[in-house]
């Protein structure tokens, strides 16, 4: 039986798992290192975004377990975690995509009521 404060705890990690994914620079991120793994120079000129800035998001990925490092010397390459986590990026598009869909519908039989 699952205890009120495991299920805390695993609600508590799902928040902190998703909060990685409250910034549109971690999604971008994300999808970039889904193509390839990459350094921070590579990351950061295929974003166009400033270095330090790519280091934080990168921090805050590696913290929540969305990326994983290698190292071969003096560069850290950064690898997408799992792949799954594109996948639930693709559902929640989808989701999006329908419910954007549903309101523009709506839209419509609104504005030919008014016609």
């Amino acid at each position: 039986m699952v205890t009120q404060t495991l299920k805390q705890e695993i609600i508590q990690l799902e928040a902190d798992f998703c909060s990685a994914l409250s910034d549109p620079t971690r999604i971008f991120i994300l999808y970039a290192l889904s193509e390839n793994p990459m350094n921070v120079t590579e990351l950061t000129n295929e974003l166009g975004i400033p270095q330090p800035t790519t280091s934080r998001h990168l921090k805050v990925l590696r913290e929540r377990g969305l990326v994983y490092t290698e190292r071969q010397g003096t560069v850290i390459t950064y690898h997408l975690a799992d792949e799954r986590i594109i996948q639930a990026m693709d559902l929640l598009r989808a989701a999006m995509r329908t419910r954007l869909t549903q309101q523009a519908n709506l839209v419509n039989e609104l504005s030919q009521e008014h016609v």
